[in-house]
């Protein structure tokens, strides 16, 4: 067996493995206690614990397991020491010995996963859309609170306020930690979608950090993403994001150099494509088609946008002027500055930079985009076609200036030195 890192080396695989593991850490404790916000302490006092033991004794064989028993039997300590212990063993019907989970229903809709359980808990409606969506950045994406507000482009104390609230509400609510049945799953749908989607975005593009990549919050959101499909078979909205996801993922291999660095779509290796996840995608997209039974939805449109770049075979294949109308469709459907400038790229492909310019000109003033690094990449990329290069170069060195993530950042300065030649 190699030996297990100590030291400094410890230290570092600590903080790897804490942001892989936390949000399934804190799923499973959540379970015992009830209470997120407890769940979330309790994972800390295990990183703490690691801090302490793994630089001197070396990082176990199995970091994620031992980060688990830790946290699950603080969980159980701390159950123990409460003067309600007595009622609570007897509401709950758990042994505590064990820490074994409780007893659950054996309605077929239900479903054994307690990542899922988090995301309909963290979705649930007395939170408001930025309260679910800065506390699923942080237990579920593993963000700090500095990330979180540079993503969402808001001071870093606000974002603080509003996960200590969120988590507040949730225990004061008495919010149960569960996946609910009918109308009450459905009524939460919505936000869950836009969950996973916002987890897998974040594995997908990194909003900071030294890589482009957390493959495994991607993994984990096509996960739930599948068990979704399977536990509301007659949605058509759960199918089609699972196949948006499916699309997304099938780039992963391709879309960074050995080195880590970013590979734009153009430049990619297509035979790295994934094409048994194109092919789960398209399965996902048929059944989202066969149970609609009105306009396709936003995530229906933007999987078929993304069903567009998976069958062309090379960039030059792309139907971009079927992708422009696509995302003018978005547009109607669920307004956006991004998916406005998103439009403004497939525009560029069919009518021509000078047409897409001008679009991208019309969102400089949009508040929601203002600190957003894609829009000056983006309009950098259109001045370069139409050989304005001083103007290019100035926008991907403010891009650069405005990115959070490193390789990103790194991308963005070559482009914009490569202008300057």
């Amino acid at each position: 067996m190699e030996p297990q890192p100590t030291g400094p080396a410890a230290a570092h695989a600590i903080e790897t493995v804490f942001r892989l593991e936390s949000p399934r850490v804190v799923a499973g404790v959540a379970r015992i206690v009830r209470d997120v916000g407890i769940a979330e302490e309790l994972t800390q006092d295990a990183l703490v614990a690691a801090l302490e033991r793994w630089p001197r004794d070396g990082v176990p064989d199995n970091p994620g397991a031992w980060l688990m028993a830790t946290a699950r039997h603080r969980a159980v300590d701390l159950i123990r020491r409460r003067e309600t212990y007595a009622r609570k063993l007897a509401e709950v019907g758990r042994d505590l010995d064990t820490a074994l989970p409780p007893h659950e229903s054996a309605d077929p809709d239900d479903i054994d996963d307690d990542l899922l359980r988090l995301v309909f808990t963290t979705c649930h409606p007395v939170l408001s859309g930025d309260a679910r969506t800065a506390l699923t950045l942080r237990l579920l994406g593993g963000l700090t609170t500095a990330e979180i507000a540079r993503a969402q482009l808001v001071p870093e104390p606000t974002i603080a306020q509003r996960i200590v609230r969120a988590k507040r509400t949730l225990a004061t609510r008495n919010v149960p930690f569960e996946v609910p049945y009918g109308p009450d799953r459905e009524a939460r749908l919505g936000s869950v979608l836009d969950v996973i989607y916002l987890i897998f975005n974040e594995g997908y593009a990194a909003t900071a950090g030294d890589d482009l990549l957390r493959p495994g919050l991607c993994e984990d959101a096509l996960r739930l993403a599948r068990l979704l499909s399977a536990l509301m078979p007659k949605e058509p909205e759960v199918h089609a994001l699972t196949a948006l996801l499916e699309f997304q993922a099938s780039r992963t291999a391709a879309r960074t150099a050995p080195d880590g660095t970013p590979v734009l779509l153009r430049d990619q290796n297509r035979r790295r494509w994934n094409r048994m996840l194109i092919a789960r995608g398209v399965h996902a997209l048929g059944r989202a088609d066969a149970t609609a039974t009105g306009a396709p939805g936003r995530y229906a449109l933007q999987a078929t946008i993304a069903a567009c770049h998976a069958h062309a075979y090379t960039y030059e294949e792309t139907d971009w002027a079927a992708i422009a109308t696509l995302y003018g469709l978005l547009a109607a459907r669920a307004p956006s500055p991004v998916v406005e400038l998103n439009r403004a790229v497939a525009v560029s492909m069919v009518q021509g930079p000078a047409a897409a310019l001008e679009i991208v000109d019309r969102l400089a003033a949009e508040p929601a985009l203002r600190g957003y690094h894609l829009l000056p990449a983006v309009r950098a990329d259109l001045l370069s076609r139409l050989d304005r290069m001083p103007e290019a170069q100035a926008e991907f060195e403010r891009a650069a200036a405005l990115a959070r993530n490193a390789r990103e950042r790194e991308l963005l300065l070559r482009r914009a030195t490569a202008e300057h030649i």
